[in-house]
């Protein structure tokens, strides 16, 4: 049911679609996870310092610098690509985790309002994806950190229309995210003020039990004097219980800021945090300025980024890979669609079952196992269909399990292949043994069966 875009760039959404149109936000919000993921792993974030020294070195020596003075100005060099690295990291991962916020958020407010948010299947099936509803269209890559990669990133954070020549969609169209989001404010500002409206009842990801921090290890770098940076402000926002208008006008809110900024470029009261746009924008800005910088000093063909990012192919399918990858590939999507079976569940449990599913599965799978699974993707390399190389990465592909068994019982097959291929992976198994036994479709009913299995 495509509605109309306003006058002012917001979309119209009444009470006879907005069901639709907090589903489509679970699915935006979704839609750029597999994207920022791919490039946050394509950063070596602890290249090592004495091979980047004696590189740099060896260049500078080429070039005519004494070698005392090339040894100084190589040891500044390599800091500058440590400290960059480290934060271009940090920096993409903060915002995966307040896109998983904003996902719960969205799902909050729908499932308050009109119950059973969708987060399984939600993600673009195919590759280069565009995100549902906006216009114009503009394609989105799984690839490496490159300046290209961070304008595409800033055109979905956008807080402008870039673009107003509209065409016929069948999703509801919006120009930015935050005008879409607009939209679904003022419906519910007009037809939704009345509490009997709302489900406070339906289980919820709700705050103060666990289920959200700001930051974690990965959402931290160090700066050159090894001073901790920590990405996510305290005060930018978290989950939010949705009982009434208020509260589900303000987690709204907060999705909006987090991406677009409340109109300082920020989204938390202290002015630590930058918003997503604005992020994107720093790191391009720096990411130019070394590149240029580099250049200058080791001439026009110097590839800096060769030094801390990963050779990925754009948009690789782990068909793409020989079968040794494949395995550990398929455990790795396996892994990242359970990720997403588990939340759901969450939406259909009761509060005990919630904080098992959640603490011991969804922190487990994205905290240790996913990332681990990720990172040893990048030890492999492979020759691509074009007569390349390039080093293997997670493609965050949905896994498709079957109805025959448990998605954990699925995985552990999965995990018992791949380690038949490489040993690398063989530290995770008692992890992934641990995991929750959430079944395909049995969350949506009361089960007997514990999830602890």
């Amino acid at each position: 049911m495509a509605q109309a875009i306003m006058g002012d760039g917001i979309t119209q959404i009444t009470k006879g679609n907005l069901e639709e149109a907090l589903q489509q936000a679970i699915g935006i919000e979704i839609a750029t996870i597999p994207a920022y993921l791919s490039t946050y792993y394509s950063i070596n974030r602890t290249p090592k310092q004495d091979y980047l020294e004696k590189e740099f070195t060896k260049l500078l020596i080429k070039k005519g610098t004494c070698q005392q003075k090339a040894q100084e100005q190589a040891l500044e060099l390599s800091a500058k690509i440590m400290v960059f690295a480290n934060k271009a990291g940090a920096n993409i991962m903060s915002v995966v985790v307040e896109e998983m916020l904003h996902m719960s958020l969205s799902a909050n407010v729908k499932q308050s309002l009109f119950g059973n948010p969708v987060l399984v299947g939600q993600a673009p099936s195919e590759w280069p994806a565009y995100l549902p509803g906006h216009e114009p269209e503009f394609p989105i890559n799984r690839a490496k950190l490159s300046t290209e990669q961070l304008e595409t990133f800033k055109k979905i954070e956008s807080p402008k229309p870039f673009d107003k020549n509209l065409k016929q969609v069948t999703a509801i169209p919006y120009l930015t995210i935050g005008l879409f989001y607009q939209g679904i404010e003022d419906c519910i500002k007009e037809y939704y003020c009345h509490e009997g409206y709302y489900d406070s009842e339906r289980p919820q990801l709700i705050p103060n039990r666990g289920y959200y921090a700001q930051n974690n290890i990965d959402t931290i770098y160090y700066d050159k004097q090894h001073n901790p940076v920590y990405e996510n402000a305290a005060d930018a926002g978290g989950l939010i219980h949705v009982v009434d208008q208020a509260s589900a006008l303000a987690a709204l809110a907060i999705i909006v800021e987090q991406g677009e900024g409340a109109g300082t470029g920020y989204d938390d009261n202290s002015e630590h945090e930058l918003a997503h746009y604005y992020k994107f924008d720093q790191l391009q800005q720096e990411l130019i300025n070394i590149n240029a910088e580099f250049k200058n000093i080791f001439g026009d063909k110097m590839d800096v980024e060769q030094y801390f990012v990963y050779n990925f192919a754009d948009n690789a399918e782990t068909p793409d890979y020989p079968a040794t990858i494949q395995a550990v590939s398929n455990l790795t999507n396996a892994m990242y669609s359970y990720l997403f079976i588990m939340s759901q569940a969450c939406y259909r449990a009761d509060e005990h079952t919630q904080f098992e599913i959640f603490m011991f599965g969804i922190h487990k799978s994205m905290l240790w196992i996913l990332s681990s699974l990720c990172g040893e993707m990048t030890g492999f390399k492979y020759i691509a269909a074009d007569g390349q190389q390039y080093t293997a990465t997670a493609t965050f592909e949905e896994y498709r399990f079957s109805n025959a068994s448990s998605p954990k019982s699925q995985i552990i097959e999965l995990f018992n292949q791949a380690v038949g291929g490489t040993h690398k992976i063989a530290y995770i198994e008692q992890r992934i043994l641990d995991l929750p036994n959430v079944s395909l479709e049995g969350f949506l009913e009361p089960s007997n069966t514990p999830l602890m299995a």
